[in-house]
């Protein structure tokens, strides 16, 4: 006679075979080999050279004429320092993804994700982008109050960028990836709408100039976030490969731009001069009095 228990289990097991070990739960760490980090060090030199060579450019000018010396300098010093702490592992965390596979039959199972985040690289980006913005600022004529927009967005397309790179949940990241991308817009905005305009006021030259080396600024800053997308969005490249893109295009943003913008804005015969507090510093009507009260108390 045949037991209808055991037929059951009998059937039961034939049908769904029951795994022994549950697959998952196994970390997957991407992170950056020999390649990624020889990489880092390249750019380290390269901007540390193009520091010194501009440095030396503006010593070569009167101090009236040397701001966007100064400013261009100042860009590639601080990814100097930013490509440096990336490659000694000081401008570097990880961020813990957790991927959820759910399954019919069987229990859920879950991949993690460690991936290496730069984050220097965003306290780089928060530093040199304004300063950026402000060579090119300064080359259109943009009035203050555009200045300030574009500066204040350009921050803010950083920061977003930052919490979207560390944030672990899919929606809030693209959330933050939206929010930098509409203040990239209104940066964008403020420079090839305003900007252009105020540099068609000045002269033929100028307004050329700027439509050229702006043109090739937004290009390449409108690739830094496609790059984002593919990298610490979907992690579709690995990490090499994103230190790699992103090196292409800090070379090609800061000291190509630098030497650029320097090199054509000198044989300008309408080089910016500044006097007063930049060239003189506080003058006697400007300084502060301490226990000088010649009306008295």
């Amino acid at each position: 006679m045949i037991d209808p228990v055991e037929a059951f289990k009998k059937h039961t097991s034939d049908s769904i075979p029951m795994p022994t070990v549950i697959p998952g739960n196994t970390p997957i760490y991407q992170k950056a080999t020999e390649t990624g980090n020889r990489a880092l060090w390249v750019v380290f030199v390269i901007m540390l050279l193009s520091s010194l060579a501009f440095y030396i450019m503006a010593f070569r000018v009167p101090v009236q004429k040397r701001l966007f010396h100064i400013l261009t300098a100042f860009i590639t010093t601080f990814a100097t320092l930013s490509y440096y702490a990336m490659a000694v592992g000081d401008g570097v965390g990880q961020n813990k993804i957790l991927i959820k596979h759910s399954q019919k039959h069987f229990p859920d199972t879950y991949d993690t994700i460690y991936r290496e985040v730069y984050w220097a690289r965003y306290v780089d980006w928060s530093v040199t982008t304004p300063l950026l913005l402000l060579d090119l600022c300064f080359l259109a004529g943009l009035s203050g109050a555009s200045i300030l927009v574009a500066v204040v967005a350009d921050i803010i397309m950083i920061l977003t960028g930052l919490f979207a790179a560390f944030q672990v949940d899919e929606a809030p990241k693209w959330g933050w990836y939206a929010m930098a991308c509409i203040a990239y817009l209104v940066v964008v905005y403020q420079l090839a709408i305003n900007g252009r305009e105020t540099a068609k006021a000045k002269d033929n030259k100028t307004a050329t100039f700027f439509a050229a080396i702006g043109g090739f600024t937004f290009l390449l800053w409108t690739i830094y976030p496609i790059i984002w997308g593919i990298a610490d969005g979907s992690r579709n490249i690995d990490v090499n490969a994103e230190i790699i893109a992103y090196a292409v295009l800090d070379i090609l943003a800061k000291p190509v731009f630098g030497f650029w913008l320097l090199f054509t804005h000198d044989n300008f015969a309408s080089t910016a001069s500044i006097d007063g507090f930049w060239a003189h510093g506080l003058g006697k009507e400007g300084t502060l009095r301490v226990g000088d009260d010649d009306e008295g108390a």
